[in-house]
């Protein structure tokens, strides 16, 4: 002790530190203190360290046991790097990290008023997840299993194909574009105003609730020529003959009407099924007089098939 040889014992005690007790170091915290009894921050035992004012490392230092923060945990520069955290309940007042990584983070507890994350990776979620007034996607692709919405209001959406059964609530609304059905099926369907541009078409179309439904239709115009129409002028006399009829098969029901070029009384028009795609008409002079020549015409014939 170079700096205490030149000095009187009396006058070099306040240069020296010893701790508060008499017996020397032991298992207890005791008050480091100088010659003159005046105590330091730093308490000092067999078994550890304590200061009861600021702490300061100025290198490096390094951790091998738990450590305990008290009521804050500041990292002025540089960045921090956790290995694992375990946070009970934590409130952030107002926070800038510029860079963070945490390799386990266990949180009980986050209230967060407004967070902007660039890129997250968010695990699978096997609970029910209840979510408050909304939930935005802006980009990519948000696939829901299930999903159920008392009431949604979407602008702008792309719905992949449905495999599936689809219940519908009170209502149906294609605003604009075309909305394309493969079967459906209406109990009870009430149209008031409608205008429909092109046709429908239906494998199976029932006219009330007990009747027979329709299940085929076939229409047609033939010309009938003069040769054959002036066989039937003479009074009670007739003219039969055939003409095609694609898609027409036995046990169809066959309509028509006749539009013929003669004077006096119209004959009586009777249409039938002769073979498939074939139709046979009959022409009736019903008066008790002659006909004017006939010149030409036309049958137009409706055939519909049904099912019980």
């Amino acid at each position: 002790m170079p700096t205490l040889g030149t000095q009187n014992i009396s006058e070099s005690y306040p240069q020296l530190l010893k701790t508060f007790g008499t017996g020397g170091v032991d298992g207890n915290l005791q008050v480091v203190t100088d010659g003159d009894n005046t105590s330091s921050a730093l308490s000092i035992s067999t078994s550890g360290v304590q200061s009861t004012g600021s702490f300061t490392v100025s290198s490096a230092s390094i951790l091998t046991g738990p450590v305990t923060f008290g009521t804050s945990f500041t990292a002025s520069t540089g960045t921090a790097t956790i290995g694992t955290a375990s946070i009970g309940t934590q409130s952030v007042g107002t926070s800038s990290v510029g860079s963070s990584t945490i390799s386990t983070a266990t949180i009980s507890t986050a209230s967060i008023s407004t967070a902007t994350i660039s890129t997250a990776t968010i695990p699978l979620q096997l609970g029910a997840i209840t979510f408050g007034s909304n939930i935005t996607a802006s980009t990519g692709t948000a696939t829901i299993g299930t999903l159920s919405a008392s009431t949604a209001t979407i602008s702008t959406a792309t719905i992949p194909l449905q495999l599936g059964a689809i219940t519908f609530g009170s209502s149906i609304t294609a605003s604009t574009g075309t909305a394309t059905i493969g079967t459906l099926v209406a109990t009870s369907e009430t149209v008031t105003n409608s205008t429909i541009s092109n046709r429908i078409t239906a494998g199976t179309y029932r006219i009330g609730s007990t009747g027979p439904s329709i299940v085929q239709s076939v229409g047609t115009t033939a010309t009938i020529g003069a040769a054959t129409l002036g066989t039937m002028t003479t009074a009670s006399s007739n003219s039969t003959g055939t003409f095609a009829m694609t898609g027409l098969v036995a046990g169809d029901i066959v309509v028509g009407a006749a539009n013929l070029a003669f004077t006096g009384a119209y004959p009586i028009v009777n249409l039938s099924v002769a073979a498939s795609d074939v139709a046979r008409y009959n022409l009736f002079n019903a008066s008790a007089t002659s006909l004017s020549t006939i010149t030409s015409g036309t049958i137009t014939a409706l055939s519909l098939r049904t099912t019980s």
